[in-house]
C-alpha cells in the first residue's frame, strides 16, 4: 500500500512554528544539525530530481513533525532513522509519522527522494520568492520563506544547520552554492559540482546559482561568476570590494565564513540578493561607474548582520537591515565619501517627510522590508554612536558579532549589550528610535 495513501492525519502540534511573523512555517518541535542534498537539475525541461537526508535532534519526544516542502514535487519514499516512515504531503507541508515516536533530546535521520519542477513560493507581501528560471540559468532567492522551492526543510531563521549541497547538471553551466566548493566532476554530457558549508545557516540562505559563468578570484578567499562579456566593467565596479572587506574587518570583526563569492546573474534584478557566503547581483548593478558600490557594501555587511548574526524571529529584521544599510554610510566615510553622518542627515531628512507610523522593533509582516525599517534601522545606530562615541560604539559592533558569531540573536540581546559599554542610560533612546512610531526630533 501506497505510504502517502495511508497516513494518519496530522496530530496537533506537528507543524507548530517558532516565528511570530510566519507561524505557519517551520517546525518548533526539533532542531536541523546537517542538510546533506543531492540535486539533478535538467535546465531544458526545468526538472529537478532531488535526495535530503536531514539530521536532526528532537526537541519533546516526537509523535509525528513537519518539513516545509512545496507541493510541486512528488516524494517517494520517506525514512525515518532507516524505518519506513507515514507520511502526507499538501498546502506546502510534508508531515512524517515514524514507525516509532522519536524520544525527547533524541538525533534522528530523515531520508527521501522527490522529483517536480521547482517554482517559486507565492506569498501574499512579497511576491513570488525561491527557486526561478533565469533567461539562461536558474537563481536561488529565498528570503524569507523561499527555500522549501527547492528542498525540504525547516523553513525558520530560529533553526540553523551545516549544508553539503551537490548539484549536477549540464557541463557548460557554472554552479554557485554556499560554502566551499569540494569537488568537481565532469560525465559525458554533465558536471557535479559539490558544496559544504560547515557554519551553521538558516535554510533562507541556503541558495544555488546556475549560469555560463567565467570564474574568477578577486582577492584572498573572495571570487566571482560573471558573464564574460561583462568581466571588464565587472573588475572596475567591483574593484574596490577587497579594500571594502578589510574595512569591515576591522569595524566589525573577523569575516565570518571560509570563502566570500559574489555572482551577477545575465539578467537584471530589482535588488541584489544575499546568501550565506555570497551575494547575487544583476546586470543592471554592473554599469562601469561604480553606481552600485553602496550596494556592495550593503550585501557584504549582511555576512555578518544577518548571516552569521541570523534573527531569532523576523520581527527583529532591522538587525539585519538596519545594520547592512549602516555599513553603506560606514563604507562612503572609510573610502572618501559623504560621512555617516552626513548621509545620516539626508536619511532623516527624507524620513521626516513620510508616514510616522512603523515601529522599527516590531513592525509587522507585511512591513519587514520596508525602505523605513532600513533607514531608522540605520539611524539608530547612527545616535548610539553619537551618544556612546566612537571607541565604545565600534567596540559594542566587535564584540556583538563575536560573542554572537554564528547564532541567533534579538533586539534585546542588543541593547543590553549596548548598555554594557557605557555609563549613560540608553533606554530613551533605544525607545525613541525603535519602540516608538514617531521619528524623534532629535
Amino acid at each position: 500500500m501506497n505510504a502517502q495513501r495511508k497516513a494518519p492525519a496530522a496530530v496537533a502540534g506537528a507543524d507548530r512554528g517558532m516565528d511570530s511573523y510566519l507561524p505557519e512555517h517551520g517546525n518548533g518541535g526539533y532542531q536541523v544539525r546537517h542538510y546533506d542534498l543531492d540535486l539533478d537539475y535538467r535546465l531544458g525541461p526545468g526538472r529537478l530530481s532531488g535526495r535530503a537526508r536531514i539530521t536532526a535532534a528532537a526537541g519533546p519526544s516526537l509523535s509525528a513533525f513537519s518539513l516545509d516542502l512545496e507541493d510541486s514535487f512528488k516524494v517517494g519514499r520517506v525514512t525515518v532513522s532507516g524505518k519506513a516512515a507515514r507520511y502526507t504531503h499538501r498546502g506546502g507541508k510534508l508531515r512524517v509519522r515514524p514507525a516509532k515516536p522519536v524520544p525527547a533530546g533524541a538525533d534522528f535521520v530523515v531520508d527521501l527522494r522527490y522529483v517536480g519542477t521547482p517554482v517559486p513560493v507565492r506569498s501574499a507581501h512579497w511576491g513570488e520568492i525561491g527557486w526561478d528560471q533565469l533567461t539562461d540559468g536558474v537563481i536561488v532567492a529565498s528570503q524569507p520563506i523561499g527555500a522549501p522551492s527547492w528542498f525540504p526543510c525547516n523553513n525558520t531563521p530560529a533553526d540553523k544547520a551545516a549544508y553539503r549541497i551537490s548539484v549536477t547538471t549540464a557541463t557548460p553551466y557554472t554552479v554557485v552554492a554556499n560554502g566551499v566548493l569540494v569537488s568537481q566532476r565532469t560525465n559525458a554530457s554533465t558536471t557535479t559540482w559539490v558544496y559544504e558549508s560547515t557554519a551553521p545557516m538558516a535554510a533562507y540562505l541556503a541558495t544555488v546559482q546556475i549560469g555560463q559563468y567565467e570564474l574568477v578570484d578577486l582577492g584572498p578567499a573572495q571570487r566571482a561568476a560573471v558573464p564574460g562579456r561583462l568581466l571588464p566593467v565587472f573588475g572596475h565596479d567591483f574593484g574596490r570590494q577587497p579594500e571594502m572587506m578589510s574595512a569591515f574587518e576591522a569595524l566589525f570583526g573577523q569575516y565570518p565564513f571560509e570563502e566570500y563569492t559574489v555572482v551577477v546573474v545575465d539578467d537584471e534584478l530589482d535588488v541584489p540578493i544575499e546568501a550565506q557566503g555570497l551575494s547575487v547581483f544583476g546586470t543592471n548593478h554592473v554599469d562601469g561607474y561604480r553606481g552600485a558600490e553602496h550596494l556592495v557594501a550593503h550585501e557584504l555587511a549582511h555576512q555578518w548582520f544577518g548571516n552569521s548574526l541570523t534573527v531569532a524571529d523576523w520581527r527583529h529584521i532591522w538587525l539585519n537591515e538596519g545594520f547592512a544599510t549602516y555599513a553603506e554610510w560606514l563604507w562612503s566615510e572609510c573610502s572618501g565619501g559623504v560621512p555617516a553622518a552626513g548621509l545620516a542627515a539626508r536619511s532623516r531628512s527624507e524620513l521626516a517627510r513620510q508616514r510616522q507610523d512603523l515601529r522599527v522593533s516590531d513592525p509587522g509582516a507585511r512591513r519587514m522590508f520596508d525602505d523605513r525599517v532600513y533607514q531608522r534601522g540605520a539611524l539608530t545606530l547612527q545616535a548610539l554612536r553619537v551618544e556612546v562615541g566612537d571607541d565604545a560604539f565600534f567596540a559594542l559592533l566587535r564584540e556583538w558579532t563575536l560573542v554572537n558569531r554564528h547564532c541567533t540573536v534579538t533586539t534585546e540581546q542588543f541593547t543590553t549589550l549596548a548598555q554594557r559599554h557605557t555609563d549613560r542610560p540608553l533606554a530613551p533612546l533605544f525607545r525613541r528610535w525603535l519602540h516608538e512610531t514617531p521619528m524623534p526630533l532629535a
